[in-house]
């Protein structure tokens, strides 16, 4: 028997060893195989209704304003309020220099008498001569000069009434007055001040402000939009009733009381094309005051048969169109390009490209391309629209 070399013996031995180890390799490995379809979230479309409502930036208003202004000429002498406080109507303001028109007004009341001492006089006459001259024994043209004179005595009476009454007012106005109830601000003249009748500069102003109104605009397309949805049903408001309004005040808090819409401006700002739109709101506290920045949520009215997709779920494409994906009956995600018109809450109101009883995915966008297999998990609404705060679309967050 030949001898093998050292050098052959070596080789075959490592052959055999590679042969051993992929045959282990094959005995104890796993099975390989793909992935199962990735977990997303899906909620089932359905229709409902929704309360739509519309969020406007807007001022407050007082319900009433005066501005103070004096109907005489004189000096102040005596400031009668303190300032801030809240006055009734008739509460006197302010005491101008009453000498002078005293003096006036006695003038009128001595003449007044002068007059009526003369038509006294006058009218007796006239009586006297209207007997006489039954017998001749005055003349005509004296009997009618007596009348004539009685006449105007009669006249003059009336006039330096008159003028007494004037002089009255006058002297009244001495004491100027709150013409409303409300609360006054600072007062804009001291004490010595020269004032006079018509002067522009008010001396103080009072702002009744329970109740008090909030102005706020929109568009006129949306005032049509508006008609023409509750027109034709789209839209459902109670008859003969105001709509709601709420309010969120400048620091993010909401106003405890709610208002009515009460005006809607009957014509249209040529400059932005914009309605003004009136409510008017409680304001006991006096917690509203004139001139605060306010958002007005205005209840527009209940929509029915209305398709509300969460916002998560919308993507924008380049075209600026909204996306959805559709999980179809073979569990594949696909794209698919929907329509929507405004925000409630955190949902959209999608118009087209959905139907009620398709799913949508909700969550897990980054595991799947449109096409792609999935496994979905049917999860619950996350909130109710009526009780959400609707934004404007420019406002909603897009994913």
């Amino acid at each position: 028997m030949p001898l093998i070399s050292h050098k052959r013996l070596m080789s075959l031995g490592l052959a055999i060893g590679i042969l051993a180890a992929f045959g282990c390799s094959g005995q104890s490995g796993p099975q390989g195989g793909a992935p199962p379809p990735p977990e997303v979230a899906v909620q089932t479309v359905k229709t409902e209704q929704a309360a739509m409502s519309v969020t406007l930036p807007g001022r407050t208003t007082a319900w009433r304003v005066a501005q103070i202004r004096p109907q005489i000429s004189g000096l102040i002498e005596e400031r009668l309020f303190e300032e801030g406080d809240a006055v009734k109507a008739g509460q006197p303001l302010y005491k101008i220099d009453a000498a002078p028109y005293q003096a006036k007004y006695d003038s009128a009341v001595a003449a007044l008498a002068r007059a009526e001492a003369t038509a006294g006089a006058a009218s007796n006459r006239a009586e006297r001569y209207a007997e006489l001259v039954k017998s001749d024994a005055v003349s005509r043209q004296d009997n009618d000069e007596a009348a004539a004179a009685a006449a105007q005595a009669r006249a003059d009476i009336a006039a330096a009434r008159a003028a007494r009454d004037a002089a009255r007012i006058d002297l009244d106005r001495t004491t100027i007055t709150a013409p409303i109830d409300g609360r006054i601000g600072r007062t804009l003249v001291t004490t010595g001040a020269l004032v006079s009748a018509g002067q522009p500069q008010e001396l103080a102003v009072i702002n009744a402000l329970d109740p008090i109104y909030v102005d706020v605009t929109q568009s006129s397309a949306e005032i049509l939009r508006w008609k023409r949805k509750r027109a034709n049903g789209e839209l459902q408001t109670a008859e003969n009733k105001k709509l709601a309004v709420s309010l969120v005040l400048e620091d993010g808090g909401a106003y405890a009381h709610k208002g009515t819409l009460e005006l809607t401006e009957v014509a249209v700002d040529p400059s932005s094309g914009a309605v003004t739109l009136r409510a008017i709101f409680p304001n006991p506290d006096g917690l509203l005051m004139p001139g605060m920045f306010v958002r007005a949520e205005i209840a527009e009215g209940v929509r029915g048969k209305t398709i509300l997709v969460p916002q998560q779920a919308i993507s924008r494409n380049s075209q600026g169109d909204g996306v959805v994906f559709v999980v179809d009956a073979e569990n594949r995600a696909e794209e698919r390009i929907v329509k929507t018109e405004r925000a409630v809450g955190d949902r959209w109101i999608v118009t087209a490209g959905l139907k009620p009883g398709e799913r949508i995915v909700v969550e897990g966008f980054q595991r799947f391309r449109p096409g792609d297999s999935v496994t979905p998990v049917e999860t619950a609404l996350v909130a109710d629209a009526s009780d959400q705060a609707p934004d404007t679309p420019d406002e909603a967050g897009v994913r």
